[in-house]
């Protein structure tokens, strides 16, 4: 029955019943008598008390589903408001849950655009890095290699000084280059391209260890590339954020795929108020390979570390067992 014929019918019943009574035998003096008062404050206490349970009943299901709204999350896509209750609140929640289907499609087709546009102007910017400064600071390494050559003595340490920085210059170039597109991972695959980023944070106070486990089964490019931007972020994040002195990047098949993990021993996500933008930057890459991240840490910020998981799934072959990651790590 629908919300309006259940509260209608149970109004037609208090006014059925009211009648009834004006038309019966039932009789109320003047001055009202104690035992008339009785009868008539339960009739109405009994007809305020059904009302009460049809109606909470019947608007349960709506507050399901502001909470529900509430609560929805495109980063988190796949929670649905549970459909029940009277005709129009079902049909209700079933139009918000289509709703919530179109916009994760439509989010998760802007952000693969988005984050393609992202790859490409990356892929630019290295390549006019590379072959643009990188090239022209090399050209001056080589003038000021000659110059020094041909300079009194007393210039020559300033001159070298000069090299040095240029020198340190171009090498930043190249770093940058590389971390905005990671070349090894076109080159020798996602393995390498994995150990050569545990190298590069394995720097300033933080050891990184790796445990990259072969053979994987097979990936396409996206996925490659969204490992590798996952496991990029969360190395960033642990070197900048967490104050961590260890961390350790793990990459094994899965029962349906391949699972990454990255744990680090700082102060993890505890005294934070949300995800930032590195985040969501990792949700959102997820997404577009149907990838499930997970970010975990302690609850109250002591100092339990931080584990980034991302579970991909591969293509038709068919992969090992689900590794297990609860054991061990830096604690």
């Amino acid at each position: 029955m629908s919300l309006f014929w259940r509260i209608f019918v149970l109004d037609a019943m208090g006014l059925v019943v009211a009648a009834a009574l004006l038309l019966g035998p039932v009789t109320v003096s003047t001055p009202i008598l104690p035992g008339e008062v009785l009868v008539v404050v339960a009739g109405l206490a009994a007809l305020l008390a059904v009302n009460a349970v049809v109606l909470r009943v019947g608007l349960a299901p709506l507050g399901r589903l502001g909470r529900a709204m509430a609560d929805a999350d495109l980063l988190h896509p796949g929670v649905r408001a549970v459909v029940s209750g009277p005709v129009e609140t079902a049909e209700l929640i079933t139009t918000y849950n289509a709703m919530l289907d179109r916009l994760e499609a439509e989010r998760a087709a802007s952000a693969a655009g988005a984050l393609s546009a992202q790859e490409r102007e990356r892929h630019r910017i290295a390549r006019e890095l590379h072959d643009e400064v990188g090239q022209t600071l090399t050209a001056v390494l080589l003038q000021l290699k000659r110059v020094a050559d041909r300079a009194p003595t007393d210039l020559r340490e300033e001159l070298a000084q000069a090299q040095e920085a240029t020198r340190d210059g171009l090498d930043e170039i190249r770093r940058i280059a590389r971390r905005l597109r990671p070349g090894v991972l076109d080159e020798l695959g996602l393995l390498s391209a994995l150990r050569s980023l545990a190298t590069e944070f394995t720097t300033h106070g933080l050891t990184v260890r790796h445990d990259l486990r072969a053979p994987l089964p097979p990936l396409t490019e996206e996925t490659e590339l969204v490992l590798y931007r996952v496991a990029q972020e969360a190395l960033t994040n642990t070197a900048r954020h967490s104050g961590a002195d260890r961390a350790e990047l793990w990459l094994r098949p899965a029962a349906d795929g391949v699972e990454l993990l990255v744990r680090d021993n700082g102060k993890g996500l505890g005294a934070q108020a949300g995800e930032g933008a590195g985040i969501r930057g990792m949700r959102e890459r997820a997404l577009l390979i149907g990838a499930v991240l997970t970010v975990s840490s302690d609850a109250d910020g002591s100092g339990g570390g931080t584990d980034v998981r991302l579970r991909a799934t591969a293509g038709p072959a068919v992969a090992p067992a689900a590794p297990d990651f609860s054991a061990g790590g830096l604690r």
